[in-house]
């Protein structure tokens, strides 16, 4: 009877857990944390400087130095979100070194037969021939699916691309990032973070050929024979449409929206000599709100944000010798927690939402308690043991 009402010390901890909010949940460890422990606490971070925006509705945002890779300040940066096209900007980074602009490639049925119905499209026609540059263009200014597929066909096939993207996601160290497809279409179990998204666009932006890409505004697109059409660049901020001017010294990168994923963005601005990256993931409401809140971002950065001291950094690519990151198990998880929307980024990870809070630095609060209920219960069991024996 006494060995049945021992309670082992892992069943303390989970009941102790199961009576702790969400919210309980704290910050893993430096060494847990890609880019600095600071980046896994939910909440904004913010260091030595004040006037952030204060209508910001995002789910997950970053500011970040170009040239340096600091971040300036952040909201949920390791949160893992659905990322919409701008995926792309890793596709970019996987595949763009390895066809010279001027090749050509007749385009077949079946290079356009796996994209997914419902895809933003640049126009891609089966028996036209384009260019490499042509394509690169139809993926950066439209957006379009079609190019992707095309290019990933050329690249061996889908599967091969995506494998590739997976492996160069993990050498820049963005391990938020799950890939299933290489246009970033809603797929369960695609993911990324404003921390990864982040990544992408400062390596991207290292290339020439990536940043005048996204830095194109209009381009003439072939239509079969001599025809051309002429594509404009999505990046609202970049072209001044659907009522929003132009921002000032806007170089791209890259937008994104599905149903799913709603209005996710990274863009960068330069002025004064210096670069600014900001990523904003889902806001609240559709339409000009993602770029409105980057805007606000950028001002806030190469303003007020002038002063601020770093809360974070943007790591190095592996290759490129950056010094490995890489989070132990209970660090993966903390970074998908980043608070009480933890659950979510959990569930499209496939990861139990109590694993997040139980990787975070969190543990320490769940061990604490864990540890005043066994030594309760410890106590308890030592007092029936004693009323035992005093009754034999």
């Amino acid at each position: 009877m006494r060995d049945s009402s021992r309670l082992t010390r892992r069943a303390a901890l989970g009941l102790s857990a199961a009576a702790l909010p969400v919210a309980a949940a704290t910050p893993a460890s430096a060494a847990t944390v890609i880019g600095g422990e600071r980046l896994a606490r939910d909440g904004i971070q913010l260091s030595g400087a004040t006037g952030l925006p204060k209508k910001l509705t995002a789910r997950a945002w970053l500011v970040a130095d170009h040239e340096t890779g600091e971040v300036l300040a952040s909201y949920r940066a390791h949160q893992r979100l659905a990322p919409a096209s701008t995926l792309k900007m890793l596709f970019a980074d996987t595949v763009l070194g390895k066809f010279e602009r001027t090749r050509t490639y007749r385009v077949t049925d079946a290079d356009l037969a796996d994209v997914p119905s419902g895809s933003s499209l640049v126009g891609v026609k089966p028996g036209i021939t384009y260019t490499v540059h042509q394509l690169w263009q139809g993926v950066f200014l439209r957006s379009g699916n079609d190019a992707v597929h095309v290019l990933s066909h050329m690249n061996g096939g889908i599967a091969r691309t995506v494998a590739e993207m997976q492996a160069k996601a993990r050498d820049l160290q963005a391990l938020d990032t799950h890939v299933v497809s290489p246009d970033g279409f809603d797929h369960p179990g695609q993911v990324s973070s404003a921390y990864d998204l982040t990544l992408f666009a400062r390596h991207g932006l290292h290339d020439d050929d990536f940043g005048s890409y996204c830095s194109t505004r209009t381009a003439d697109f072939p239509a079969g024979g001599k025809k051309t059409f002429q594509i404009q660049n999505t990046d609202r901020l970049l072209t001044g449409a659907y009522g929003l001017r132009p921002y000032e010294g806007m170089i791209g990168v890259k937008n994104g929206y599905t149903s799913h994923a709603g209005n996710t963005f990274t863009g960068a601005a330069t002025r004064d000599g210096r670069t600014l990256l900001v990523t904003v993931m889902h806001p609240a409401n559709g339409g000009n709100e993602v770029y409105k809140e980057t805007e606000a971002l950028l001002d806030w950065g190469f303003g007020k944000g002038s002063s601020a001291r770093a809360v974070g950094r943007l790591v190095e690519p592996l290759s490129e010798g950056g010094a490995s990151a890489s989070p132990s198990a209970s660090g993966k998880s903390a970074k998908g927690a980043a608070g009480a929307t933890g659950a979510s980024a959990a569930a499209a990870d496939g990861t139990s939402p109590w694993r997040l809070l139980e990787g975070a630095a969190g543990t320490v609060v769940l061990l604490a308690g864990g540890a005043f209920a066994l030594r309760r219960r410890r106590a308890a069991v030592a007092a029936a043991k004693s009323r035992e024996e005093e009754g034999s």
